[in-house]
């Protein structure tokens, strides 16, 4: 796992206080929505807005290309390494 999932596991359970979950209960490549986490919209945008304070990155919300992103820890992480500012 690279220090960038690890970073996004934290900001994962910092942004949506999951209170009963460690970085080490979530998978990298387990789905964030409904399955997985079983995340929901507004957590989504709350941790859009997350990731976009920490790395600098925007999105559209309602783009397929940002569900896809939106997938897993590691498609988040990659998304993130592609797009943020320096």
């Amino acid at each position: 796992m690279s220090a960038l999932e690890q970073e996004i596991k934290d900001i994962i359970i910092q942004s949506l206080q999951l209170e009963d979950i460690t970085p080490e209960d979530i998978d990298v490549e387990a789905p964030l929505f409904v399955e997985g986490l079983g995340l929901d919209s507004i957590d989504a945008l709350e941790l859009g807005l997350a990731l976009q304070k920490r790395y600098g990155v925007s999105m559209s919300a309602d783009s397929e290309e940002t569900r896809r992103h939106f997938r897993s820890v590691r498609s988040l992480a990659a998304f993130v390494a592609a797009n943020r500012k320096a």
